[in-house]
């Protein structure tokens, strides 16, 4: 799975336009220029927290004036609800995009493929990545009520379609529950793929260390999965 880069956030960008979330101004910026603004917004509610984001810090993070900012956004508010849609529609637009990747992979690929696609992602996006920590595990209303259960659905939805496309090819059990199933896996690999990215979790459930490489713990995850709903065993 490739990353991908910030003009794809263009049309994401001219929708919110068209909703009054952010001026034209904005979208006619020089897409890198636009991508240090969203970035300086992200990093300065990452680390003041949503509600006392200082839009005074975020054009020095910027490297642009305050009154540059409030001809992209109607008022601090606004800058942070762009940044808050931006962000949710971007990620959930991407992982909807790698849904064909899934199609023809086996079972065993596509657990491999899920979880290393999504830390090779996550690697290249990495101001998003802690944005969305911020709202899924720092107790932050504002930003979790829009941006994790559209981002956790989409990521179960990949989830489902792979066992899916397994069951359909023989490679599960009939009588596996396949709508647990998923959520099992879901859960599961979003704590060995957060432990990788966010290593205060790592710290915590212990997924890797020194002794205990990723790919050793994703050939026991594989294993699990397959002997547990599999059809056939090695």
């Amino acid at each position: 799975m490739q990353a991908f880069n910030w003009a794809d956030m263009q049309a994401l960008i001219l929708q919110l336009e068209t909703e009054g979330k952010v001026t034209r101004t904005f979208r006619r910026l020089d897409p890198a220029r636009q991508q240090v603004i969203v970035t300086a917004i992200l990093d300065e509610a990452v680390e003041r927290g949503p509600t006392a984001l200082n839009i005074k810090k975020v054009a020095e993070r910027a490297e642009v004036s305050v009154g540059s900012l409030y001809t992209y956004f109607n008022n601090r508010e606004g800058l942070l609800d762009f940044a808050v849609e931006l962000c949710s529609r971007f990620i959930t637009s991407t992982f909807a995009g790698f849904m064909p990747f899934f199609d023809h992979a086996e079972l065993r690929e596509a657990l491999r493929m899920y979880v290393s696609g999504g830390l090779a992602w996550s690697e290249t996006q990495m101001a998003l990545v802690r944005f969305f920590a911020r709202a899924a595990y720092h107790s932050d209303s504002d930003l979790a009520d829009v941006i994790v259960p559209p981002v956790a659905e989409v990521m179960l939805d990949m989830v489902r379609h792979f066992l899916s496309q397994a069951a359909k090819r023989g490679e599960v059990r009939d009588d596996v529950d396949l709508e647990a199933t998923a959520r099992i896996i879901h859960a599961l690999t979003i704590i060995i793929g957060d432990s990788q990215i966010l290593p205060y979790l790592n710290a915590y459930f212990q997924v890797t260390d020194g002794d205990m490489p990723l790919d050793r713990v994703m050939d026991a995850l594989v294993t699990l999965v397959l002997r547990g709903i599999g059809t056939q065993h090695e």
